[in-house]
């Protein structure tokens, strides 16, 4: 067996009042999942809860995002979430509030067998 990349997704995400930034980054993961239908499992038989799940998330503060809030947002697959410095808190005029802003990159892995991937990159 080998585990391939088999799709690569983008998401942004905020919370508007509150800066929360666990909110802003389930947000942007909801965003990137919206944007496919992945039917390839199917296609190589497997599983879909076989399915190895990498999200990437960036936002200004990554130790305040709940990572199994996160991961809780897959419908399938196995999770494994990083949060890395980026994404963007923008403050209100009154310096009162911010907005939180986070990016996702969700990368979904298979393991399927060599003979399937013959001549894949």
């Amino acid at each position: 067996m080998a585990l391939k990349s088999m799709v690569m997704e983008f998401g942004t995400g905020t919370d508007i009042r509150g800066g929360d930034h666990t909110k802003a980054a389930v947000r942007a993961l909801e965003n990137a999942l919206r944007h496919n239908s992945i039917t390839f499992a199917q296609a190589f038989d497997v599983p879909l809860d076989k399915m190895q799940v990498k999200i990437a998330i960036g936002v200004a503060k990554p130790d305040q995002v709940d990572r199994t809030a996160v991961a809780s947002v897959l419908p399938y697959g196995q999770a494994e979430v990083t949060v890395d410095q980026g994404g963007m808190d923008v403050p209100n005029e009154a310096g009162t509030d911010v907005t939180a802003l986070a990016n996702a990159v969700v990368t979904v892995y298979l393991d399927v067998p060599e003979d399937r991937t013959q001549g894949a990159a």
